[in-house]
């Protein structure tokens, strides 16, 4: 219900980021239209009678050994909540730095942002040409009742040994899986074992194009995977 003040019990770290942030908003064809709140994007009323659609990234990060970090959500977060993702998920925001279209640099600075906010990872061992855009992707996903995702979404991938200092105000776990891991990983979900979830756009990025992109990380050729001209919409 839309006088049913979905932010009354909202955590206030993450009531602050919802009201503060303001997002790109953008057409099918990743055109930039406006901005709005991080609340009012989220909000599936928006979505559902506005087709508010916003920019956002999602950073695959792998170590020297070619595992991937994932992160469990905290349990504060208003969409998704303890579901594990790929190692950072968020959004650029509508500032001069992260409007930068010109090969994803605004992206980018905003996935290195994002890593020191949510995992403590300093911008000095992430720097922003260290990031491969591999593709851009276009999905919806309700949360609940009240909140959900609509985005497009730029898939940056990075090769860094880092050290990791989780917020927990965003992060409440933390592992590194190897191809092998990851799949128990998803078996584990889809027979909804120890209560485990992935988030919608991790899915859709494992199921459409994870595993062959892993392929050209381990073989140090991932520019040749890159497609940004193409929106997959996986809707």
């Amino acid at each position: 219900m839309a006088d049913a003040l979905p932010d009354a019990a909202m955590d206030a770290v993450q009531k602050r980021l919802m009201f503060d942030d303001e997002c790109i908003l953008v057409d099918e064809n990743d055109r930039v239209v406006g901005h709005e709140s991080k609340y009012n994007c989220h909000l599936m009323e928006n979505i559902e009678s506005k087709n508010w659609l916003h920019r956002a990234f999602s950073v695959f990060l792998f170590n020297s050994k070619y595992e991937l970090l994932l992160q469990q959500r905290s349990a504060t977060k208003v969409t998704f909540p303890l579901v594990w993702t790929n190692t950072c998920c968020s959004h650029p925001l509508y500032r001069e730095s992260e409007l930068i279209e010109e090969d994803a640099l605004g992206a980018r600075n905003a996935a290195q942002r994002k890593l020191l906010d949510e995992l403590g990872i300093p911008a000095e061992d992430i720097p922003v040409d260290q990031f491969t855009p591999l593709g851009r992707m276009l999905y919806k996903a309700p949360s609940d009742g009240i909140w959900g995702e609509h985005e497009l979404d730029y898939l940056l991938f990075i090769v860094r040994d880092v050290k990791v200092n989780p917020n927990p105000d965003e992060v409440a776990d933390v592992k590194y899986v190897n191809k092998e891991q990851l799949k128990e990983l998803l078996r584990k979900a889809d027979a909804g074992e120890e209560g485990l979830k992935l988030s919608p756009w991790f899915r859709l990025v494992v199921d459409n194009f994870l595993f062959k992109w892993w392929d050209h990380v381990e073989k140090g050729t991932l520019k040749e995977a890159a497609d940004m001209k193409t929106i997959h919409k996986l809707t």
